[in-house]
């Protein structure tokens, strides 16, 4: 009730001193296009997306150099452990921050999101151990409260007719921090190695050799801290109870008016036994699986030798490779993706997809057999095609459709902290898996990468089977 209070009490008066009223004042003003308010968008999540794709070019050398491995095949073990802090972290704190943002404003979290961001990534390109890095990782993935709270700040920042656009710039803006991020980690690391007229060996970048990529990062971060300290803030913080009596009455039966047109019996508001939508979780929850398990495992085997099955690529050579998937992923989605959407819907793509998918993973052992340019233009064609085939994210569209329009804030967090926990599980299971496969170089079924490719299939198989009915159900409107 005091939330209906509250919207109805806004849409009698403003006030005077509130920075919530004069972001709806500046709206109602202001009718030219929102440049300002996408560039800031773009900026925080690109801040944010950085650091989850720039280690998967380097993260096997980085596991090699801490020693922690007492053989090649130990490895992905520990990389998976690295590579799941971040998304163990967040599923922790996504729900708190939410809290912490309705309760003191959005933009105090933006800039904790992007100064810690600069911090904890810059420790973690120093890490000299294992624990070093796991434990960044967790802090950095403890203290991303962007995602979330840029998408809930740009539903109120912008007017109701930008909303569409602002919400295709946060995928925008991901899907270039996909490309970005990669070429950092693959080109950056190691300097001193590969730039040895620039880098000397007894410098921070060489005595710290994955320090450069993170700390480019961190710098952006720090650039993109001090712009967001001019961004205004949508939380209202005017009192209640300043109005007058007869203007409490009159807002509070108005408010009682709207509560129960907009939910009626409240009974059934529980979003657990809303199965449309828990089914649609589960679903995006178990192709989130596969995303970070392909991720994981691609950049493992790509970076180990070929005496396991592996290419025994450079950072260079995994990081142009990612680059060039995420460039052809961003190409799809704002090209292609639109018209395949509104033509065959979010589930049957999913389904075509997937089914598309399986033969691709399962060529990437054979592809492994060649040599030279061939191998690598056939290694980037399906990687390309495994990242637009991989449409984890695209069955999330419904789940807007799966709850009311008030609680579809909660709806969207639950999807986020289950989504978190599963990307959790991806990359450590992905490195157990990577590690034990390497030791299966000479079995006859399905021996060394033939049985990462398999696994990675089973997933799809399993996520796809799960969009059909009884599992999947679209809610009746």
């Amino acid at each position: 009730m005091a939330k209906e209070y509250k919207e109805a009490l806004l849409e009698k008066h403003y006030h005077e001193g509130c920075p919530g009223c004069k972001v709806e004042k500046m709206k109602e003003v202001r009718r030219g296009y929102p440049y300002l308010e996408l560039s800031f968008i773009w900026i925080v999540i690109l801040s944010t997306s950085l650091p989850i794709s720039s280690l998967y070019p380097f993260l096997y050398y980085m596991i090699e150099d801490f020693g922690v491995a007492k053989t090649e095949k130990d490895i992905g073990y520990y990389a998976g452990f690295i590579a799941c802090a971040f998304m163990f972290g967040r599923a922790l704190t996504s729900i708190f921050w939410g809290i912490m943002s309705d309760r003191y404003g959005i933009k105090p979290i933006i800039l904790l999101g992007t100064v810690t961001i600069a911090v904890f990534n810059a420790l973690f390109g120093m890490s000299t151990n294992i624990w070093m890095a796991i434990a960044t990782r967790f802090m950095l993935g403890s203290f991303n409260c962007l995602l979330g709270t840029i998408k809930a700040y740009a539903t109120e920042i912008f007017r109701e007719e930008y909303q569409a656009t602002a919400m295709s710039a946060v995928s925008t803006a991901w899907g270039i921090g996909l490309i970005i991020g990669p070429a950092l980690g693959g080109f950056l690391a190691q300097p001193a190695d590969k730039y040895p007229s620039v880098f000397s060996k007894e410098s921070i970048f060489g005595r710290f050799r994955y320090a450069l990529p993170c700390f480019t990062i961190s710098a952006f971060a720090l650039v993109v801290t001090a712009l967001c300290c001019f961004i205004p803030e949508t939380l209202h913080n005017h009192k209640l109870d300043n109005t007058s009596d007869d203007d409490s009455i009159e807002v509070l039966e108005a408010a009682s008016l709207e509560s129960i047109e907009k939910t009626g019996n409240n009974k059934k508001g529980s979003l657990l036994k809303n199965w449309p939508l828990m089914s649609s979780i589960l679903v995006y929850c178990v192709l989130c699986l596969h995303d970070t398990a392909y991720s994981e495992i691609f950049a493992l085997w790509a970076n180990s030798p070929s005496k396991y099955g592996g290419l025994g690529y450079s950072t260079n050579h995994v990081g142009t490779i990612l680059t060039v998937s995420g460039l052809g992923l961003f190409a799809f989605q704002v090209i292609l993706y639109p018209s395949a959407e509104r033509l065959l819907g979010a589930v049957l793509l999913t389904r075509l997809a997937g089914a598309l998918m399986i033969p691709v993973q399962l060529s990437y052992p054979f592809i492994a057999l060649l040599s030279g340019v061939s191998r690598s233009i056939l290694l980037s064609f399906a990687s390309i095609l495994v990242n637009v085939f991989s449409v984890s994210t695209l069955i999330i569209i419904t789940l807007t459709k799966q709850q009311d329009q008030h609680q579809r804030g909660a709806a969207n967090g639950l999807a986020m902290t289950s989504m978190s926990l599963f990307k959790t599980v991806g990359p450590v299971g992905a490195g157990i898996l990577f590690s034990w496969t390497e030791g299966r170089k000479d079995i006859v079924f399905l021996p060394g990468p033939h049985m990462l490719f398999f696994f990675l299939n089973l997933m799809v198989i399993v996520g796809v089977s799960l969009t059909f009915k009884p599992f999947l159900v679209t809610a009746r409107r």
